[in-house]
């Protein structure tokens, strides 16, 4: 499984609150959550977000209130990965949950800027900035993680398992 992207890059403590601002809690349609998320921190986010890009941030992405929203907001925009040095544990585990990629690097994520183009390689943990030519190592996804992702979220990992 791979991803392949134009890099959205923002800095340390990226909360729930800025991914999906609570205001618009009162859907859980991830089309309509979607369009407006990262309104708060980059008014241009959903405007030039195109399926496959790749969020990079540096440490604790996803703190603050638990909501499972955040990571369904970035997911439905098409976003096939989050690479930061650390996430909240909480959006960690709900990112999983619905599918979405997730990666820990902190090298990735000091050194890959806004704009570069980033290939990532989820069995071996390789992410390649196509843009500066550099290759990181994040950990590779173990195998029933892969699975959940693959599978769309656990719900359907579940729904599907033989």
């Amino acid at each position: 499984m791979n991803a392949k992207g134009r890099v959205f890059k923002y800095g340390d403590n990226v909360d729930t609150d800025v991914i999906i601002p609570a205001r618009y809690l009162n859907s859980s349609d991830p089309k309509e959550l979607a369009t407006h998320c990262m309104e708060d921190i980059d008014k241009e986010f959903v405007n030039k977000v195109k399926a496959g890009d790749i969020i990079v941030a540096t440490k604790n992405f996803g703190c603050g209130s638990s909501r499972e929203h955040a990571p369904i907001a970035i997911k439905a925009n098409g976003v096939s990965c989050v690479i930061a040095e650390t996430f909240a544990r909480i959006f960690y585990r709900n990112a999983i949950n619905i599918g979405l990629p997730i990666m820990e690097c902190k090298e990735a994520s000091e050194k890959i800027n806004a704009e570069d183009e980033v290939e990532i390689n989820f069995d071996t943990g390789e992410i390649f900035d196509r843009t500066t030519g550099e290759t990181f190592k994040g950990q590779p996804f173990p195998e029933f993680m892969q699975k959940i992702i693959h599978s769309d979220g656990l719900l359907n990992y579940i729904k599907n398992r033989d």
